[in-house]
């Protein structure tokens, strides 16, 4: 008879909080062939290969990414490394949000995908480009360029990487070619049973001579959208998001939210707190939380020299310089959830958005977003700490916090990933 550990790893003495199962308190974890094995007040350290104390930190599903930008090289200075945003940051699963298109999908598949120690999934861009240089020539992305018919058989043929098809609604498209290429990349959408992402708030600046009632944007793109369907960027300080300039709320944003229709923060680099207070306040909360970290507002200070693939040499010398603040740049998921709790949003709340949420978007709640026995096994570790710390966004307006979550480490399968990623902050030095 065998004797030996029933388990490969045993996560010991956490705080285990999974709304998906409906788990919040201290229990220990086991991990078998790549699988949640058990999850239960008490196991026994012998039956296990690997044990690890978790006690005083909190254990989590792998947290969910719905919003980032890891198509590295392909995409010019916009793509990140995505073991960086995701393992090493304490991320199991990334969704990159338009890099990838009907023609750059198998190099997305290849070179990305099937190399990543992190999941990596896509919101297939509904232009035949993708996400090149983060959409920094507008006329690219015109409707001339975007295929339809291409883009369905794309994602006919990577079911297991597209989850969804990524487009814009913004003041600079909208001022060239209205709702146009929206109009295609929806109907592309619905011929897939797919979500489409919107992208709200200034992307590219507005055609000279044409000026754009930014509320109109949203007057013509909720009516467009299905139960499923989701926006961006809700907390956007830039024309055509949630709030309008006098200072509330788009009526029919309550109405897309009736509908079904989920809202995702996409923190990126036009956050408010001024616009995510006024949103929240008025009872919207977001759905899920993206990060959407990219290269244009990821700055790394090694030694003086930009993140290479994300910066040229030519700005190597602005990188240096730039401010030291542990919360400008760099950040990643955990930023934007600190954020949201800083501004009174519930620890369950922010951890039901970045997993169980997340994996509804996807489609994918039979495979992440739980730590319920029989799933696989992705799991995050993080610690809550308490001090003092000065949250500061875009606009250099700034919030006082007290708690501030930190990535400790993941387990993706039954091996484990550090969160060592030079993105995230020495908080604790920094309190």
């Amino acid at each position: 008879m065998d004797g030996g550990p029933q388990f490969d790893v045993l996560l010991r003495g956490g705080r285990v909080i999974c709304p998906a199962s409906g788990i919040d308190g201290v229990m220990d974890i086991a991990v078998q062939n790549a699988r949640i094995a058990a999850v239960q007040p008490s196991i026994l350290p012998t039956s296990a290969r690997q044990v690890v104390d978790v006690s005083g930190q909190i254990v989590l599903p792998g947290l969910i990414d719905s919003h980032g930008h890891v198509y590295q090289y392909v995409t010019g200075r916009f793509g990140m490394n995505p073991d960086m945003v995701g393992v090493q940051s304490g991320v199991t699963t990334l969704v990159d949000q338009g890099g990838p298109s009907c023609m750059t999908l198998p190099g997305f598949r290849h070179f990305i995908a099937e190399t990543a120690q992190s999941r990596v999934l896509a919101f297939l861009s509904a232009y035949l480009v993708g996400g090149l240089e983060g959409h920094y020539y507008p006329n690219l992305y015109s409707p001339d360029c975007v295929d339809i018919d291409a883009t369905v058989k794309a994602a006919v043929a990577n079911r297991d990487l597209v989850r969804g098809i990524k487009a814009h609604a913004e003041p600079g498209g909208y001022s060239r070619w209205g709702m146009d290429a929206l109009k295609m990349a929806k109907e592309a959408s619905r011929e897939l049973k797919l979500p489409v992402y919107v992208h709200l708030g200034t992307l590219w600046p507005e055609k000279k001579g044409v000026s754009v009632d930014a509320a109109k944007i949203v007057d013509q793109v909720v009516p467009m959208l299905d139960p499923g369907d989701v926006l961006a960027h809700p907390f956007t300080r830039y024309p055509s998001g949630f709030v309008g300039p006098d200072g509330k709320v788009h009526p029919l944003v309550f109405e897309a939210i009736a509908r079904g229709v989920h809202i995702d923060v996409g923190r990126g680099s036009h956050f408010s707190f001024k616009n995510a207070r006024q949103v929240i306040d008025a009872g919207v909360l977001p759905f899920t939380v993206g990060a959407d970290c990219h290269g244009y507002n990821i700055k790394l200070r090694t030694a003086g020299k930009g993140y290479q693939g994300t910066f040229t040499e030519e700005v190597d010398q602005a990188v240096a310089e730039e401010k030291t603040s542990p919360f400008a740049a760099p950040y990643g998921l955990h930023h934007a959830m600190n954020e949201l709790m800083a501004l009174g949003v519930k620890l369950p709340d922010v951890i039901r958005m970045t997993t169980c949420n997340a994996a509804t978007i996807m489609g994918m709640s039979d495979q992440i977003g739980s730590l319920k026995v029989g799933m696989p096994a992705d799991i995050s570790v993080m610690r809550l700490l308490e001090g003092k710390w000065t949250l500061e966004d875009g606009d250099g307006v700034q919030v006082k916090t007290k708690r501030m979550l930190q990535p400790e480490f993941v387990v993706r399968g039954s091996k484990m990933h550090d969160a060592d990623s030079p993105l995230l902050p020495e908080l604790e030095k920094a309190a």
